[in-house]
C-alpha cells in the first residue's frame, strides 16, 4: 500500500509531512539525515531545519509548512528540556495537536518522563526505519482522522 494512499475520505492525497528538527548546540546531524532520507523514500514529504535551530524556530517552521509530525533528534543530552520547551511552546501557539516524536541518544530511563510530558513517541537508538515509519503513519492517521492525536 502506496503511503500517498488517502488516510480518510475527507482528505486529499497529500503525503504525510514531517519537520525534522535540530533543535540547541547538538551538531550531529548524520541521524537526522538518514532518518530524513528514509522517510522521503517511504513517501512522506520531509522537511529538514539544518543544525541548531531554537524551539521558537521549529515552531514556527511547523505552523507555516503545516507538518502532520515534528520529529526531533537529540543527542547531546538535552531531550527532555528541549522536549518541555517545545510541548509548551506548540501548546503557546495553539499547534498542539502536531505530535511530536523524538529519537537520538535517549537513555532508556527518559522515555517514561519524555512521554508524561506529551512526546508520542521515542525513537532509540537501533529502532528499525520500518517501525519508525509505520508508528509515524499511524500518528498522521489518527491526527488526519480526530485533528487530534
Amino acid at each position: 500500500m502506496s503511503m500517498e494512499r488517502t488516510l480518510n475520505h475527507h482528505t486529499t492525497r497529500r503525503k504525510v509531512k514531517v519537520l525534522v528538527a535540530k533543535i540547541g548546540l547538538d551538531g550531529h546531524d548524520r541521524g537526522a539525515k538518514v532518518i530524513a532520507r528514509a522517510l522521503r523514500d517511504a513517501g512522506f514529504e520531509v522537511v529538514y531545519t539544518g543544525l541548531r535551530q531554537t524551539v521558537e524556530q521549529v515552531v514556527a517552521a511547523a505552523i507555516q509548512e503545516d507538518v502532520d509530525i515534528i520529529g526531533v533528534n537529540q543527542h547531546e543530552g538535552s531531550h527532555v528540556y528541549i522536549a518541555r520547551k517545545l510541548v509548551e511552546k506548540l501548546r503557546e501557539y495553539g499547534a498542539d495537536d502536531v505530535p511530536v516524536v523524538i529519537g537520538g541518544s535517549i537513555p532508556v530511563v527518559d522515555v517514561d518522563v519524555l512521554k508524561s510530558m506529551g512526546v508520542k513517541e521515542v525513537f532509540l537508538p537501533g529502532t528499525p526505519i520500518r517501525e519508525i515509519v509505520d508508528k509515524l503513519m499511524k500518528l498522521a492517521e489518527e491526527r488526519r482522522r480526530t485533528g487530534r492525536v
